[in-house]
């Protein structure tokens, strides 16, 4: 015992002064990193001012090398780590610190290495491609861009890597997902018991609409990817419910994409919700009839829009439901033409309310199934055909602003990649340039052996010969491969 005291001590200083060692030469370090990205960014390279940084940031580097034989520095949230010990953020380095961060991130790096032999050379190239992609649009390529360029610049003793996914953040994309299941389920027991109470006569009970609607917004606003994919979902026992709810939210998306604020969404989402409320007043065998409906019939179902201005006139005593929810209701089938339904005397302007409701609903519409459309059609073909043909009548601006929401394969949409796997396309890439190329979960082998829950890819990843490990040859039907596609998101 008398032995253990005094040596478990002196491992315990010797933790305490390496770490003290690492947090001043580490500050010192970020610093002199981030003069050296300040210097750079203001004056070309043969500038006495850029000179002296570097050389200061190779003194720094190689005092770090001597003691620690190699550096890391990782980035986790808002803190950066040097050899696993955190530095301490205050006042004097927060400027520092916080423009590093944004570089980091604006570069897609999670954590960069400073190995033994590193040259004033290398570290030039290093700063100079970290600003240089900084500046760029953000992209989901930039890393392994920067890594190639790296290489080819004979930059071998330092290299970069992308965010390590912790057990928090993993969780936290858990609860999220949660949330947005909670969300979903919530909007269409709320829409199917409004629906159900006009359809009976009874009272709609509009504040949970309300409440409803802001769960929505709020969850677009806080993680739209994660919503967005439940609208995969389209029930087909359920379908006048889910449709409404999928119809709000990507209207809510698509009004975020064009520059709508909060409350503006809210007073959307509401309207979206209830595009189609007129169909209540419509007898359920004419709703649900399969094949095609006669004159009469079809005369009765082209009377909803009218039917939906009614029904929110009878129920906006009861909690406030704004005109500009009666005017989509009237709108959304008119299409920009006029050509569309209920057929309008006078030339009018429809509203952008109208015009984004419309795209979203034609959109959740042809891809589900529905009792007259057993066979939903591929989403692909119809954005395409939203794009393309002019007789549908949408909006050009709100189509593209769509497209560039959901990407020309949408969340949902099952694909086969030129490696002969199977995938699930996941969400939109980020960067519109590579609008072909989204993030996919690859859900059966090349081998035809289903995978659940199966891997990420972006697509618009490269390897380091900078070409593209996958890309999509075609779209197909999941079905044929035994693919519940809402199995992948719920």
């Amino acid at each position: 015992m008398s032995e253990a005291g005094p040596r478990r001590s002196t491992m315990v200083e010797t933790v305490q002064t390496t770490d003290g060692f690492l947090r001043h030469a580490g500050r010192d370090f970020l610093i002199v990193l981030y003069t050296a990205f300040r210097s750079l960014k203001l004056y070309p390279i043969e500038n006495a001012q850029v000179q002296k940084a570097l050389d200061e940031l190779l003194a720094t580097t190689k005092h770090l090398l001597d003691v620690e034989r190699e550096i890391e520095l990782r980035m986790q949230g808002e803190f950066i780590f040097v050899n696993s010990t955190r530095l301490r953020l205050d006042l004097d380095n927060y400027a520092s610190f916080s423009h590093i961060l944004g570089v980091f991130r604006q570069c897609g790096i999670g954590g960069i290495r400073f190995d033994e032999g590193v040259d004033r050379r290398q570290l030039q190239i290093f700063v100079s491609l970290l600003l240089s992609y900084a500046a760029k649009e953000v992209a989901a390529d930039k890393l392994p861009e920067i890594a190639r360029h790296m290489s080819d610049g004979g930059v071998t003793f330092i290299s970069v890597e992308a965010p390590i996914e912790s057990d928090e953040d993993v969780q936290d994309a858990e609860r999220q997902k949660e949330a947005a299941k909670r969300t979903y389920a919530q909007s269409v027991a709320v829409t199917k018991e409004v629906i159900n109470s006009i359809r009976m006569g009874r009272t709609a009970n509009v504040k949970k609409v309300k409440r409803a609607v802001q769960a929505i917004v709020d969850q677009v606003l806080n993680n739209e990817a994660s919503l967005v994919g439940l609208t995969t979902l389209r029930d087909y026992d359920e379908y006048t419910f889910t449709h409404s709810v999928n119809v709000c939210i990507f209207s809510v998306a698509l009004g975020r994409k064009l520059g709508l604020g909060k409350l503006q969404l809210y007073d959307l989402g509401l309207a979206a919700l209830f595009h189609d409320v007129g169909k209540s007043r419509v007898p359920l065998d004419v709703l649900n009839k399969k094949g095609g409906l006669s004159d009469e019939e079809w005369r009765i179902m082209t009377a909803h829009p009218w039917l939906g201005v009614l029904t929110l006139f009878g129920i906006r005593g009861y909690g406030e439901i704004p005109y500009r929810g009666m005017i989509v209701a009237y709108e959304h089938h008119m299409k920009t033409d006029l050509t569309g339904y209920p057929k309008s005397i006078r030339s009018r302007e429809l509203s952008i309310f109208s015009k984004i409701v419309a795209v979203a609903d034609g959109f959740d519409a042809a891809t589900s199934r529905r009792a007259y459309q057993t066979v939903p059609i591929q989403p692909d073909q119809v954005l395409k055909e939203m794009w393309e043909n002019p007789r549908r009548g949408y909006d050009g601006v709100v189509v593209k602003a769509f497209i560039n929401l959901i990407g020309i394969y949408p969340v949902g949409t099952c694909v086969i990649l030129d490696t002969y796997e199977v995938a699930i396309v996941h969400a939109a890439n980020a960067d519109v340039s590579q609008v072909h190329r989204p993030v996919v979960r690859i859900v059966a082998t090349p081998e035809g052996a289903l995978q659940h829950p199966g891997i990420l890819a972006d697509l618009a990843e490269r390897d380091a010969e900078g070409k593209y490990p996958r890309t999509i040859v075609k779209v197909t039907d999941p079905q044929k491969y035994g693919i519940n596609v809402s199995d992948y998101f719920v």
